[in-house]
């Protein structure tokens, strides 16, 4: 049984770690290392994660089975919009229905606030998550390349759903 709640602030240390244990499942074959660590420092940053759980444009989520984080997203708000900012299952977890339940409670959240639609960026290379969205009723509206800094880009989808 998997129990999705909002993130509490004790839970940002286990997000980072979480984090950096998909990140390292997925993204060595599509970014270099030193990609990944320059994009987890600073999107996992606990100093950042905290002032986004103050921030009522933004939503965290913990997905808890057996009494541990196995998931977590993010979403936030972006004009009439919502942004689905993350979304990560531990590889161990995958395909338990985890993923959906984050999904559901980031759609739900974003209507609650108004939203017309929920957008989200994945890398052009992944494609597991890409079918994770199509089936889920999201659809790639545009392709496009990021600078992020450092010397480093996104080569990303913009996926949409409507709601």
């Amino acid at each position: 049984m998997t129990d999705i709640r909002p993130l509490a602030p004790d839970e940002v240390e286990a997000v980072s770690a979480l984090a950096r244990v998909v990140w390292q499942a997925t993204y060595p074959a599509l970014i270099s290392q030193a990609q990944i660590d320059t994009m987890l420092a600073d999107r996992y940053a606990a100093t950042r994660i905290h002032a986004q759980l103050d921030d009522p444009r933004h939503a965290w989520w913990g997905a808890h089975a057996n009494a541990a984080l196995a998931g977590f997203a993010h979403v936030t708000l972006d004009g009439a919009d919502a942004k689905l900012d993350k979304l990560y299952v531990h590889p161990d977890r995958q395909r338990h229905g985890i993923g959906s339940a984050l999904l559901a409670a980031a759609a739900d959240w974003a209507r609650a606030h108004h939203a017309r639609r929920l957008w989200l960026q994945v890398n052009r290379g992944n494609t597991p998550a890409i079918a994770v969205y199509q089936k889920h009723g999201f659809r790639i509206i545009e392709s496009r390349v990021f600078d992020i800094g450092h010397g480093f880009v996104m080569d990303d989808h913009v996926m949409e759903k409507i709601l």
